[in-house]
């Protein structure tokens, strides 16, 4: 009787971590991934000629993106945007980018968009490559003109690429330090052992020797300010902090003078630096 009942226990143990396991990735996916396919507008809405752009990953996937020259531009935006929407919800800041003298050349990830595939954790990181070598490779940018720039979920895929890839510098703009770290914020009663996706941001800031620049709402409400302090003080010098106020996808158009300036200045060391 009482193998039996300690058998039934333990089964039923195990379909209820199953279960939860199944609950978590459901979570996890529902809140990580939001892609959008159609493209509502282009840069010429805004006044600016692009290069519509195709390129093939390592896995074979069809990655779309634009590339918005500036005139006599001295560096160019490697652009990742956040985890909603598709490149074409991400005019207003391609347009400070470009006033800015800023060349630019963002991309859709897979499954965003007109790009192929499912998007996941590996699969960024894979676009986040192809991007890259297409842009030294086939459009012949100097790596060390390129900033990577990162927006919440993008300043991740920024990070990874930056331990791996020669570059000028890296911006990252209300990025999480870890998704294990911010779905213990946000779920607090799920072990974060049950969290696949890593998107460690933490481990891999410390690995960094180009400049960084990490801009971060005060009063961010979905991915809290405090994430900003630990990447940044995880970070290895030259390092800088940029406060701005608003809320996550808008602090950038509420402190837009503030906002600005950090860049124009980040840019600004860059160039006295050569």
């Amino acid at each position: 009787m009482f193998n039996k009942t300690m058998l039934r226990i333990f089964i039923y143990l195990i379909l209820a971590i199953a279960l939860a396991a199944i609950y978590v990735k459901y979570l996890e996916r529902r809140n990580l991934f939001f892609p959008f396919r159609e493209i509502e507008c282009t840069p010429q809405a805004i006044g600016l000629s692009y290069e519509d752009i195709y390129f093939t990953t390592e896995d074979g996937k069809s990655i779309n993106g634009w590339f918005i020259l500036a005139k006599e531009a001295k560096h160019t935006i490697l652009f990742f945007h956040g985890n909603a929407g598709n490149i074409s919800h991400r005019l207003d800041k391609i347009k400070i980018f470009h006033d800015l003298g800023l060349n630019i050349f963002i991309i859709d990830y897979r499954g965003y968009g007109k790009s192929e595939g499912t998007p996941s954790e590996a699969g960024l990181y894979l676009d986040a490559k192809a991007a890259y070598s297409y842009l030294t490779g086939n459009l012949n940018i100097i790596p060390s003109s390129i900033i990577l720039y990162g927006e919440s979920l993008g300043g991740a895929v920024a990070l990874e690429l930056a331990t791996k890839a020669t570059a000028e510098a890296v911006i990252t703009e209300e990025t999480f330090s870890s998704m294990r770290g911010i779905a213990k914020d946000i779920y607090p009663f799920i072990p974060s052992f049950l969290i696949s996706d890593r998107f460690d941001s933490i481990s891999r800031i410390g690995k960094i020797d180009i400049p960084k620049l990490i801009i971060h709402s005060k009063n961010a409400e979905m991915v809290p300010f405090s994430n900003a302090q630990k990447l940044y003080n995880k970070a290895k010098d030259p390092k800088i902090l940029a406060v701005i106020s608003g809320s996550h996808n808008d602090a950038f158009i509420e402190s837009e003078k503030d906002y600005t300036n950090y860049i124009r200045e980040f840019i600004k060391k860059l160039n006295n630096a050569k």
